[in-house]
């Protein structure tokens, strides 16, 4: 099991690595090497490998709602960071713990229980705020130059500290293969995604600035960090001690620097603290007007090819709007069973003075939607009545209805969707999965013919490439669903898989001359990844056993 490789592994290599550690200088020098350690690539490179990785474990929360609503965030944020042109990619891990960690290339990890956790979106703005400033700060890089001198395998290094981390109050935290992973990588946790409070100051004062670009509530640092420390106190809400806490530690001296910083700008004046050689500090009063970024646009030359965010407008109804709708669908889809969301839901109307919201109502109605889906489409009926044109809302409806054995009203609202958005993720993603759902020959086809315009985007989306294989399949294009199904293994850590079932799939007869072309092409990409991960120590279980 990998658990127990990467246990072995680190258990090895932390002995000598929190010596070197500790005599360390608290903070880089000026010279630091770390930009020279790794080349953009090359860390974008570490940072999807990582990325596949955890989706082997089956770490990640992959929905297209709730993927689009974070990455359109994080985008909005990265536009305003200061370093707009670094790519930036946003992930949702579904542990109901509270932690958020940056890791190299830009990749951005979120807990769904910090999510659950905030009261309102502002604040899980400033949490992903902070999280870039430790990208644009480079202290990321600058923790994997230190591993690196301490022999440690950085891919190693960087998903033991992560796996550690959510296997330390997940839900399965009691199997006992994850336990010894916890133990086993504690030092290898601190080291590696633990920063200096030097480090975490100025994450804070960064990003706090970034939040404000943005046009968030610049109060929403503070009041975050305020409930953590109660949080870290009584375990107020039933979670556990945030580990979140532990790699970024909140004491009364942090929140009132935050609060500071929050009437610095609204004040309209900055007070920049950067450090200086010798463990000093320059302080500076700036115009926060004239330190924005770029407004966010595809044509600013700052920005990486194929980033795009909406123009923002911080008056806007949207800003923050679909908070309560992400929050409830993350509460459903992260119950360990729809019985316990429902328990769950339950519970709330209790507990509440008025009941349930319609944001809660909605997330009741996605727990039923297996088991009652004529139940929960009259309930998401009402809602959509309430709230109309809600994409939350619509996209549900529909699957309650194919549920419940309405599939032609079902496919005229999403035919309806895909006409007024038709580049939309969501709704190309959920159509298809409800046509694969109803199954035969036409819905296959159809599914192929609404994700088709998707393809040239989507190559590095799982859900897609999973969907796009079922579809395939159920079309009778069986060579175009092996593709995808490769694609799918490959993108989920399983690139040893992916490679055998390409070598297969390029010894059939029937491939036409752009098929074999596209095949060969993918071994060639896929052969140096599996050679990567053979080098770090990491193999496909399964393959082994073969």
């Amino acid at each position: 099991m990998r658990y127990l490789l990467l246990a072995a592994a680190l258990t090895l290599a932390l002995a000598p690595m929190r010596t070197v550690a500790q005599d360390e200088p608290r903070l880089p020098d000026i010279g630091s090497s770390a930009g020279e350690l790794l080349n953009p690539a090359k860390q974008a490179e570490y940072g999807g490998m990582m990325l596949r990785e955890l989706r082997n474990y089956g770490y990640l929360l992959e929905d297209p709602l709730l993927d689009d609503w974070l990455q359109s965030m994080g985008n909005r944020l990265g536009s305003n960071s200061d370093r707009p042109e670094q790519p930036y990619t946003f992930f949702m891990l579904k542990d109901r713990q509270i932690n958020a960690f940056a890791t190299l290339g830009g990749y951005i990890g979120m807990n769904a229980g910090l999510v659950l956790t905030a009261q309102r979106e502002d604040e899980v703005a400033a949490v992903l705020a902070h999280e870039v400033a430790h990208v644009t700060q480079q202290h990321v890089l600058r923790g994997v130059e230190r591993a690196q001198r301490d022999q440690i395998p950085i891919l190693l290094g960087m998903l033991a500290a992560i796996v550690a981390a959510q296997a330390a109050g997940g839900s399965s935290a009691g199997e006992a293969s994850e336990a010894a992973v916890a133990s086993a990588m504690a030092l290898m946790q601190q080291n590696q995604i633990d920063y200096t409070r030097s480090n975490e100051s100025e994450a804070d004062r960064l990003g706090i600035r970034t939040l404000s670009r943005s046009g968030y509530d610049v109060d929403a640092m503070a009041g975050f960090f305020e409930r953590m420390s109660f949080a870290m106190r009584g375990n107020e809400g039933g979670y556990s001690a945030p580990d979140y806490l532990r790699t970024h530690p909140v004491n009364t001296t942090r929140i009132s620097e935050a609060k500071q910083r929050a009437e610095q700008l609204k004040r309209g004046s900055v007070t920049a603290v950067t450090s200086v050689p010798g463990g000093g500090e320059r302080i500076e009063r700036m115009d926060p007007f004239k330190v924005q970024a770029p407004p966010p646009s595809s044509s600013n030359p700052l920005l990486p090819a194929g980033f795009r965010i909406d123009p923002f407008d911080p008056t806007a109804e949207a800003v923050g709007a679909q908070f309560g709708w992400a929050q409830e669908r993350l509460r459903a889809l992260t119950a360990n069973t729809p019985d316990e969301a429902i328990r769950e839901y339950e519970s709330l109307r209790r507990s509440g003075p008025k009941g349930l919201s319609d944001a809660q109502q909605y997330g009741l109605a996605l727990a039923r939607l297996n088991r009652q889906p004529a139940a929960a489409a009259v309930e998401l009926s009402r809602l959509l009545d309430a709230h109309p044109d809600n994409l939350w809302l619509e996209l549900a409806l529909g699957e309650a209805e194919s549920r419940s054995g309405h599939a032609a009203e079902a496919n005229r609202r999403y035919d309806e969707l895909l006409r007024k958005m038709p580049g939309s993720r969501p709704v190309a993603l959920t159509y298809a999965r409800v046509l694969v759902e109803q199954g035969g020959k036409e819905a296959g086809r159809r599914a192929q013919e609404i994700l088709r315009p998707q393809l040239a985007r989507s190559g590095s989306d799982p859900v897609f490439q999973q969907t796009f294989a079922r579809a395939s399949e159920l079309a009778g294009d069986t060579s175009r669903a092996a593709e995808a199904y490769a694609e799918a293994a490959y993108l989920n850590g399983r690139p040893e898989q992916a490679l055998i079932q390409l070598e297969t799939l390029k010894k059939r007869g029937d491939l036409d001359y752009v098929t074999r072309a596209r095949v060969d092409a993918r071994i060639v990409a896929i052969t140096p990844t599996v050679l990567e991960l053979r080098r770090q120590g990491i193999r496909d279980p399964d393959m082994q056993r073969r």
